[in-house]
């Protein structure tokens, strides 16, 4: 007996998306089914390239198809995919689907560290990804991306000046520090938020699954004229396990929830979260805690990210300019699966909750 395309559909609508409880044909992820004989193809569109569950799903299609429509069925299922977004108002930044900030409550916890490593693990993963260093005062972007000499182009759009992101290992980036190098920034507030403006308006950044803004630390300035310049998709929060540390991270949890700015907190991100030399992965040294992060996530209601590593060649990766997931160990382990929980939480954001709205203060 001949199979349809119609069966196959059928079948399909029992395989589940894991994270949002509905199956893939009624979220639209089936296309292209093909039928040749006993060969079935289609395509798989996942919400994000860097799906933890990839490997999940697509054996789900082949068990669910052979078992609706008969073991002898060559099941060829193609996994692509098309990162989502609610960003339906999109006159600001019109080919950006997601607008990621990355924030930490205190300095020192390798937040920039792993803005850098996420954007990477992120483009790896087969996204595109900008990397905006809203740092003013203490830009790390270009010596993390070996970019210190280079400075961004201009070109004239309708008579006006629009600066061409530099490009390094496939990341789209701008800085500050592009522009002056080793001076110092003595900026007050409204200059340096007139500097963010001009790099989030200002700048052609094309199109991007995700735009990540590398926050300094703290909630000051910064942190508002951001939300009251774009909607922004969600908030990562970087901090290390120890006490000190983590009460000011649950300050920056505390201020994208608040109601007057309503930021979804996309998770946490314990870094430091324990020592290993390279050579002894198994080996492990709570030099500054344990669970620290971890706790502060169950606290707040919002998912740990990842817990990431002290690994000498994470220093000396931020020193060369060449970020640790681009070297193959435990580095490239945790941070590519920070990147796909990241992504993943996107995505569960993006069909659960509605738009972010820009926030507007009137006091």
């Amino acid at each position: 007996m001949s199979i349809t395309k119609e069966q196959v559909l059928k079948a399909l609508s029992c395989v589940m998306d894991p994270d949002l409880n509905r199956d893939l044909v009624s979220l639209n992820m089936i296309k292209g089914v093909e039928v040749e004989g006993q060969t079935v193809r289609f395509d798989v569109v996942l919400t994000t390239p860097a799906c933890p569950l990839k490997e999940k799903i697509k054996q789900d299609c082949i068990e669910t198809v052979r078992k609706h429509l008969g073991e002898e069925c060559m099941v060829e299922p193609n996994m692509t995919a098309n990162v989502t977004t609610t960003r339906d108002n999109m006159e600001l930044l019109s080919g950006v689907k997601n607008i990621i900030a990355v924030s930490s409550g205190k300095g020192g916890v390798g937040k920039s560290t792993v803005s850098a490593n996420l954007a990477v693990a992120l483009a790896k993963g087969g996204a595109k990804v900008g990397l905006l260093d809203a740092d003013i005062y203490g830009p790390s972007v270009p010596t993390m991306f070996n970019c210190e000499t280079e400075r961004p182009d201009v070109k004239k759009v309708d008579g006006k000046d629009i600066i061409i992101p530099v490009e390094q290992y496939g990341i789209k980036l701008i800085s500050i520090g592009f522009l002056t190098g080793d001076n110092a920034v003595i900026w007050r507030g409204p200059m340096a938020n007139s500097a963010l403006k001009q790099f989030i308006l200002d700048t052609d950044w094309g199109e991007l699954d995700y735009l990540l803004i590398d926050l300094p630390p703290g909630t000051g300035d910064i942190h508002l004229g951001l939300v009251q310049t774009l909607p922004v998709t969600g908030a990562v929060v970087v901090t290390t396990p120890q006490k000190v540390a983590l009460m000011d991270a649950k300050k920056s949890v505390n201020m994208f929830k608040k109601p007057s700015i309503s930021v979804p907190v996309l998770g946490v991100v314990e870094n430091m979260a324990y020592f290993t030399p390279e050579e002894l992965p198994e080996n492990k040294y709570y030099i500054f805690g344990k669970d620290g992060g971890k706790e502060l996530a169950e606290a707040n209601g919002v998912p740990l990210l990842g817990q990431i590593p002290i690994v000498q060649s994470i220093r000396e990766s931020g020193d060369s300019g060449y970020p640790a997931i681009m070297k193959e160990g435990v580095t490239e382990e945790a941070f590519t699966a920070l990147a796909e929980e990241t992504a993943r939480q996107v995505a569960i954001r993006n069909a659960k909750q509605e738009q972010t709205k820009k926030v507007e203060f009137t006091t």
